[in-house]
């Protein structure tokens, strides 16, 4: 029994065999509860400087406009230069801007306008990082381990929401924001001695010139949008992360003016929906097919919707915190399961272009979805801009449905038309 348990542990964290990896995934793992403190702190505070829905919208834009302008050449520059470096020079630029936070809200200074700079300065750097971590995956396991190491790293990127929201509450209501900056700015120091410490290199390397790089940025959206299934997962994508995955914008609304609650309640609402999701994540660390792969997108997107359905118009903490971890669940077996079907499905030396792509859907539609969460929120209130939100993942399901009856019965038909065609040609001889 016992060694079947250690077989099974083997299997769900196999990734963690690479050295690489494991030191990767150990310093993002520590750095990523940095990160998720300094979110909940940046909400709250814009929150508290301006009592505004739309201003926190304004703040979701500013955040991740750069990734929608920067993000498809990020992923030219991914595939053209070493990625251990290129996310050496993103974390420490992260770093300086948690410092900068950190300063200007210690000194009293900070003005809503300062917020906002930051949030641009932060999205530039991420939209760089992404397109670089993500196809950064496949050089340290192979691609035998790759569907793996990107549920393992998205098990550590939920750990961190779990435990750093919740310790960001306490912090927020016990000595102010800047706790949370400054331990934020600390924390990457993790990341960059583990990036450090690596010992792949990559893949080769060399220079590009800008005609070049323009070059091989058209080739890489035709690459993408010319194969069927990686353009059909990259628009549903676009549509439901853009447009349906903007709940963290609001939360600090439902925390004040729907709840009234404190910032440690408005923390642990976070964390609700980091522990769906690292649930998710761990269920995702198992073996899948691409049929399974496709069932968990379809089942990601129902429980996502109907969770943050409920999460709307709910007026208890605790219904709240639980449909936070149903609809967290949901988000990242729909995310992971879309994630890996898209790098399995691209050839490597496409695959920084391609996860760009990736990147510029899941995060460069989000500036639009924020504005319109803020606007409407502003307008006719919260609950009425989430339950859009959920409709968006509704309507996302239905489509994946459709689509894989379709898929069904077209392979029905094949293996149908099979046997026939066999018989033929034994007839024929």
């Amino acid at each position: 029994m016992s060694s079947a348990l250690s077989e099974m542990l083997s299997d769900r964290f196999r990734a963690l065999r690479h050295r690489d990896f494991r030191l990767f995934w150990t310093g993002q793992l520590v750095s990523l509860m940095g990160t998720w403190m300094q979110t909940v702190a940046q909400g709250w505070l814009m929150h508290r400087l301006t009592d505004s829905a739309f201003m926190l919208g304004l703040l979701g834009f500013a955040q991740f406009v750069p990734v929608t302008v920067l993000s498809l050449f990020a992923g030219v520059l991914a595939d053209h230069v070493e990625k251990r470096k290129l996310i050496i020079v993103t974390q420490s630029v992260a770093m300086l801007q948690a410092v900068l936070m950190a300063l200007v809200v210690t000194l009293g200074i900070v003005q809503p306008w300062m917020v906002l700079a930051l949030a641009l300065l932060l999205g530039a750097v991420n939209a760089f990082d992404l397109p670089g971590r993500q196809s950064f995956f496949i050089e340290m396991v192979g691609r035998e381990d790759l569907s793996n190491a990107i549920a393992l790293n998205s098990a550590a990127f939920n750990m961190a929401r779990v435990l750093g929201p919740a310790v960001a509450g306490i912090l927020v209501g016990w000595v102010g924001e800047q706790a949370c900056f400054w331990v934020n700015a600390v924390s990457f120091v993790a990341v960059i001695v583990s990036l450090v410490r690596i010992r792949t290199r990559g893949l080769p390397t060399q220079s590009v010139t800008i005609p070049e790089a323009m070059g091989a940025l058209r080739t890489g959206i035709a690459h993408a949008w010319g194969s069927g299934p990686i353009r059909k997962l990259l628009v549903l994508l676009g549509i439901t992360a853009g447009f349906g995955f903007q709940y963290m914008v609001l939360l600090p609304v439902y925390a004040r003016d729907v709840l009234h609650v404190d910032a440690r309640a408005y923390g642990l609402m976070v964390s609700a929906f980091g522990l769906g999701s690292l649930i998710a994540a761990v269920g995702l660390t198992r073996r899948m097919d691409r049929w399974a792969l496709r069932r968990t997108l379809l089942l990601g997107l129902i429980a996502s919707g109907i969770g943050m359905g409920l999460f709307a118009w709910s007026r208890a903490l605790w219904l709240t915190l639980a449909m936070g971890l149903l609809a967290g669940f949901g988000l990242i077996l729909y995310l992971g399961a879309t994630n890996t079907l898209v790098q399995l499905t691209t050839e490597d030396r496409y695959r920084g272009r391609v996860m760009s792509f990736y990147t510029f859907m899941l995060v460069g539609t989000a500036p639009f979805g924020a504005l319109m969460c803020g606007a409407i929120a502003q307008r006719w209130g919260a609950p009425l801009a989430t339950s859009l939100c959920a409709l968006i993942l509704l309507g996302g399901a239905v489509s994946v449905a459709h689509r894989l009856r379709v898929v069904t019965a077209r392979e029905a038909a094949a293996a149908a038309a099979a046997p026939v065609a066999a018989d033929t040609e034994t007839a024929d001889h």
